[in-house]
């Protein structure tokens, strides 16, 4: 069983930028690819970001690309999301995840990973 949990939403004008990190409960962290994904209120949930077990793969949704940056350490059971040119349409509860690695890679769908956190809320301002 694995538990994450988020930190690091808040209030943030547009343009501004935010770090989000989750901390994963896990041994064997280093077994698991993380991800981001995010919803806003009346859509559905969007992966956007997602990471391999070593760090060294990490994929983007085309909405976030060249604006967010996924880490991870694994001797600290992390993962950070570092958010960049907020906009409000960035606006959204954000979930951490963490799923079974099965390769080199990481792949950004929901069924993919088995654990997830409460999450925290962004709210970007205009």
């Amino acid at each position: 069983q694995v538990q994450v949990e988020e930190s690091g939403g808040g209030l943030v004008q547009a343009g501004g930028s935010l770090n989000l990190s989750c901390l994963a409960s896990a041994s064997g962290f280093d077994d698991y690819v993380m991800g981001w994904f995010r919803q806003a209120p009346g859509k559905e949930r969007e992966g956007i970001s997602c990471i391999n077990w070593s760090g060294t793969y990490a994929y983007y949704a085309d909405s976030v690309k060249g604006r967010f940056t996924i880490s991870r350490d694994n001797a600290e059971n992390t993962v950070t999301l570092q958010m960049e040119s907020l906009k409000s349409e960035d606006t959204a509860m954000y979930y951490c995840a963490a799923g079974p690695s099965n390769g080199a890679e990481c792949e950004l769908e929901s069924y993919a990973f088995d654990y997830w956190g409460q999450g925290t809320e962004v709210t970007v301002s205009s």
